[in-house]
């Protein structure tokens, strides 16, 4: 239902120009919105035009190998003067009128296995149209998902500092009802009022983020900017028990990436496509044969003649018919050495596709390696991080009693308020982190972000 909603939103903006309401917020979680930039995103479209054009390739590379070239054509021509009598082959001086028919069709027997090639192209160019899709839905989704996590960070962000302004306001509070029963001097008023706008001036700070993270969000997925959205949190507290893979584990996904990433996959298409694009040049150097055949007829008379009677219309067409069969064999000898320098090319360019196919796999090995190397780190990092803001937590509580008796001094208080704002801060970003590391070696096992 609420993905039913969304679309009937959406829907009614683009296509009455309707406004959004407060009440029409559409509410959002990340797969909802990675599903809504891959639908309405730019490159998607232009990526799928492009598959479209590979499609239209595929077939005209099919009907160039296995059908014909046929062509037909009539002509109509009215005379004055001088001309060439078509029964007797002399000249005649009046007018005439010709009428002309055709037909001819032609085939290639042998190019140089081109048609063959030809095919096996466009089907590798389809294959990869459709990883190229993949991979930008890939991309897109990771966008997505780093641009919503940092509209989540600034989100629960916004709430501790809310919650810090409220403590300071009531530290405020307590300062100034202390400083006139003589427990706490002027200068702790002070320095408490400077604490409270430090933290009111963070807020703001972080609420100009806020606005700025969801501005991203809004543009990575094509939503229109100027029409409220609200996302719907994130769950990223589980997975922490069991962080590491095995060694093994870790070669099997190298193996899998290795033979399964849009990256490596369409570096190794491109590689394909150079070493055919490759033999058809060479296969150039040999003889071409080609097939052919036609019929003609014509029709003709001289209206301008008296005592003239030309033959039926038709007996004419038929009487004044041809037909033809041709055989044509066409031997390179000497092309100013462009065949030769089209195969040099060719070779070039299959030399850099394998050294492209060679950086490609060591490129996407080092990635999954990093991709584990991170997760691993930023599980240990989550884990030092939830235990300081645990204890730093406690210590604040500790120290705001200890302040409201007296035993501390505002100062004290002050520091030990920034050291647990950092605390929460760093904790809420080491969550993040780690659910966007652990998206990416999901990834990489070959399960895409929108099935995780």
């Amino acid at each position: 239902m609420k993905t039913n909603k969304i679309a009937i939103l959406t829907t009614l903006y683009l296509m009455t120009g309707a406004t959004l309401t407060a009440q029409d917020t559409v509410t959002m979680n990340l797969k909802e919105c990675m599903r809504y930039a891959v639908e309405h995103s730019t490159k998607m479209r232009i990526q799928q035009a492009d598959n479209r054009d590979a499609q239209i390739n595929r077939r005209d590379a099919i009907l160039a190998a296995f059908t014909p070239s046929i062509d037909a054509g009539s002509s109509a021509s009215l005379s004055f003067g001088r001309s060439v009598d078509p029964e007797t082959n002399t000249y005649i001086q009046t007018t005439s009128f010709a009428n002309g028919f055709s037909a001819s069709a032609s085939m290639v027997v042998f190019n140089g296995f081109q048609a063959v090639n030809n095919l096996k192209i466009t089907k590798t160019a389809q294959q990869m149209g459709l990883t190229k899709a993949q991979q930008i839905e890939d991309q897109i989704c990771l966008a997505t998902m780093e641009a919503y996590c940092n509209v989540v960070y600034y989100t629960e962000l916004e709430k501790a500092l809310q919650a810090q302004v409220a403590t300071a306001e009531k530290a405020v509070q307590l300062a100034t009802k202390q400083e006139k029963l003589g427990q706490k001097s002027h200068a702790d008023v002070i320095q408490m009022q400077s604490d409270l706008a430090e933290r009111q001036y963070l807020l703001t700070q972080c609420r100009n983020h806020l606005n700025d993270a969801l501005i991203t969000l809004k543009d990575v997925m094509f939503w229109p900017i100027e029409e409220p959205l609200k996302i719907d949190g994130l769950d990223v507290a589980g997975g922490l028990d069991s962080p590491t893979d095995q060694a093994d584990k870790v070669s099997q996904m190298v193996e899998f990436a290795k033979t399964n990433m849009p990256s490596v996959l369409l570096a190794e298409g491109t590689m394909k496509n150079a070493r055919l694009a490759l033999k058809t040049a060479r296969w150039q150097l040999l003889p071409r044969l080609a097939v052919g055949g036609g019929w003609s007829s014509s029709f003709f008379t001289y209206p301008g003649m008296e005592g003239y009677v030309s033959a039926p219309y038709f007996d004419q067409l038929k009487n004044n018919g041809g037909e033809y069969v041709q055989l044509s064999l066409s031997i390179p000898i000497f092309d100013r050495l462009s065949s030769h320098s089209n195969i040099a090319r060719r070779k070039n360019a299959y030399d850099r596709a394998q050294a492209d196919y060679e950086q490609a796999l060591q490129t996407v090995e080092a990635e999954v390696r990093r991709a584990i190397a991170d997760r691993d780190g930023s599980a240990d990092a989550l884990r030092q991080a939830a235990t300081r803001a645990e204890l730093q937590e406690e210590a604040f509580e500790l120290n705001t009693k200890r302040f409201e008796q007296g035993l501390i001094s505002s100062i004290e208080y002050q520091t030990a308020s920034g050291t647990y704002l950092n605390a929460l801060a760093e904790h809420l970003n080491a969550r993040l982190q780690y659910f966007i590391k652990c998206s990416v070696v999901t990834y990489y096992k070959g399960i895409s972000y929108l099935e995780q």
